[in-house]
């Protein structure tokens, strides 16, 4: 028995001295984070500033790559099925992220499949319509709805996407008859917009502030937990009734599932760390992104919300999602 004791306690040791190694060793090559969204978009543009000065605290590079396709599906089963050893994670926007496994198969496991590391951001999006609107309030928009044959049109940049989800919410909350033309992309719906041949859509910031500053957009409504600063007589979804009605806007970091605890905590750290640099906040901020960390357990308890949430949301709106 004491020789037994002896090895289960030299083994203890060892295992103790390779996980201290292995934090310490990590990283020595690049780090590669995957993308399930095309480059040039603010989420891209965020999170490469993001890597940017992660990298720093890291000691090694941070590397973008945009795998784009099935809504996110080809960017996260990749990094599901990566080796986990924290040289290849995964970032994505949380609704999104939950939303295509409830909506058709998928061969990713949104809760199961990932290590959460940190959420990083938020996305701000505006309920918009066109400025030739005769609506001049969420209140009016709604009861312009309830008139119009066939309920409103409502933009959307695709199927699946935040926007889109919390559209369809706040037409089943509502009673209010929608349609939902999917574009591919922002840039189309943004045209159908200003032109009014849709109702209103939900836009990012980025997207919709050149429309705003040059008069072509009204803003009914912000998707943010407070008024800004620069829009003071927009009101939140929570001023004007729909604050049950939201969906995940947050972005957040994750590595394949088994990716050792020391490493997570590592890159949660450095990513943390960068969070923090006044120069990141104020450009992510500007960019309508603001920034928002959390410890993996906060994330994984998020990410576990979210894929319940879409799980009934895509019962509900059925045919809405076609």
């Amino acid at each position: 028995m004491p020789h037994r004791l002896a090895n289960l306690l030299a083994a203890a040791l060892v295992l103790t001295w390779c996980s201290g190694a292995r934090a310490d060793t990590y990283p020595s090559r690049p780090i590669t984070i995957v993308l399930g969204i095309a480059a040039g978009g603010i989420t891209d543009v965020t999170t490469r500033l993001y890597a940017e000065a992660a990298s720093r605290h890291l000691g090694q590079r941070v590397i973008i790559e945009n795998r784009t396709g099935a809504g996110g599906a080809i960017a996260a089963t990749g990094v599901q099925n990566a080796t986990p050893d924290g040289y290849t994670l995964l970032a994505f926007l949380g609704s999104q992220h939950a939303a295509v496994p409830a909506m058709q198969n998928a061969p990713y496991d949104p809760v199961k499949g990932l290590a959460p590391i940190t959420l990083l951001f938020n996305l701000v999006t505006f309920i918009a319509v066109p400025a030739e609107s005769p609506a001049t309030s969420m209140q009016e928009l709604l009861d312009l709805g309830k008139t119009k044959q066939g309920g409103l049109l409502f933009g959307s940049p695709g199927q699946g996407t935040p926007s889109h989800l919390l559209a369809a919410k706040i037409g089943l909350a509502t009673k209010i008859p929608m349609q939902f033309i999917h574009y591919r992309g922002g840039n189309p719906m943004m045209a159908d917009l200003i032109t009014a041949r849709v109702d209103f859509a939900l836009p990012t910031y980025t997207v919709a502030k050149s429309y705003i500053d040059g008069k072509k957009l009204r803003v009914l409504a912000i998707d943010a937990e407070r008024r800004w600063d620069t829009m003071r007589d927009v009101p939140t979804l929570s001023e004007v009734g729909l604050g049950n009605e939201k969906v995940a806007s947050w972005f957040g970091l994750a590595a394949p599932a088994g990716t050792p605890d020391d490493i997570v905590q590592k890159v949660r750290d450095a990513f943390v760390r960068a969070s923090q640099e006044p120069e990141l906040m104020q450009r992510l901020a500007d960019n309508g992104t603001p920034i928002v960390t959390s410890s993996p357990a906060e994330m994984a308890r998020k990410m576990e919300e979210e894929a319940a949430n879409m799980a009934r949301l895509a019962k509900q709106i059925g045919q809405m999602t076609n």
